[in-house]
């Protein structure tokens, strides 16, 4: 079932005012009939039969280029995307990028012409998309329609607005001072240890960051299949994390003039990058599967877990080769 919002759907976004033409008429016949007449868009001519099911569309160029007697069968493009009026709007700004058109046509279930999206109402898509992405990733809840009303609004707009996902911030951030109290008797017997705490939740942070950057749209974009994606997001925080381990040993035993601690940062470097690799991708994905916008699944909450987790990975290491 389609949860998308009715003024977020293909349907709600589409101009009827179309040139359209049969795959029969010719060139010539078609650039007397067009002047005269007003058009939402007039980037193609959309090609329909006599029942308006689309065929395909010839773009102007290829129109004015064309011999005067050409039909349009011979000029159309057929392998067309076409969008139906309850799409959401993203998915049809999508579409168009990926097929390099400026509009999307829309059709009913009988592929019947319905409208199409024109190309500065898909500019408007992907800004308004693009300002909800930023928003959400710094865990401001509200879907704002203007650029600029997250900071224009009035001061308890704006705190109902970003207050939301901090309040659920400062749960996980009771949650980790759960973890490093559980973990006491490591700091009382090695104080030490609590110096490189700072490193490990930055980069465990940082690199899941990036990683949320990458899939939260990347996942609208690809059709690799989801395991391959998570393997190659998995191995590629394994591989950043053992560069920055070690990278991070050297410094760590020079301050701390111990080789088992110095290990035990390094190898939570590198576990703790594996796990924000993780978190950062499997997060947006299962939104996006459940229908959610992956954006939601970045920015505070996957900090939240990330945090959390590479703490314990820390303590856990630390436990088991420097105690």
């Amino acid at each position: 079932m389609n949860t998308t919002p009715l003024h977020d759907t293909a349907g709600s976004h589409l101009v009827t005012q179309v040139p359209v033409a049969s795959a029969t008429d010719t060139v010539n016949y078609v650039l007397s009939v067009l002047p005269g007449r007003f058009y939402d868009t007039t980037d193609a001519i959309y090609i329909v039969d006599d029942s308006g099911r689309l065929l395909g569309l010839v773009r102007f160029p290829h129109l004015l280029a064309a011999d005067a007697a050409s039909k349009m069968s011979e000029l159309m493009v057929q392998d067309l995307p076409m969008a139906s009026p309850d799409d959401d709007q993203e998915k049809v700004a999508i579409l168009a990028i990926k097929h390099n058109i400026t509009s999307l046509p829309v059709v009913d279930g009988e592929k019947k012409l319905l409208g199409v999206v024109p190309p500065q109402t898909l500019f408007e898509i992907l800004r308004r998309e693009h300002i909800e992405d930023l928003n959400r990733f710094v865990g401001i809840w509200k879907e704002n329609n203007r650029a600029l009303s997250a900071i224009e609004a009035s001061p308890t707009r704006r705190v109902r607005d970003r207050l939301p996902w901090l309040l659920l911030g400062l749960i996980g951030s009771m949650v980790a001072g759960s973890v490093v109290a559980w973990f006491e008797h490591i700091l009382e017997t090695r104080i030490s240890v609590a110096f490189f705490m700072p490193i490990i939740v930055y980069l465990a942070d940082a690199i899941g960051t990036q990683t949320e950057a990458v899939a939260v749209r990347g996942l609208s974009l690809s059709h690799t299949p989801i395991n391959n994606l998570l393997t190659g997001e998995l191995r590629t925080g394994l591989l950043i994390g053992l560069f920055l381990g070690i990278l991070i040993f050297p410094y760590v035993f020079l301050t701390s003039e111990d080789t088992h601690l110095a290990l035990a940062v390094s190898l939570a470097v590198v576990i703790a990058g594996g796990f924000a690799t993780t978190i950062g991708f499997l997060l947006p994905w299962f939104l996006s599967y459940m229908g959610k916008d992956p954006a939601f699944g970045s920015g505070p909450v996957a900090t939240i877990i990330q945090d959390v987790l590479s703490l314990l990975v820390y303590f856990l290491v630390v436990n088991v080769l420097v105690m």
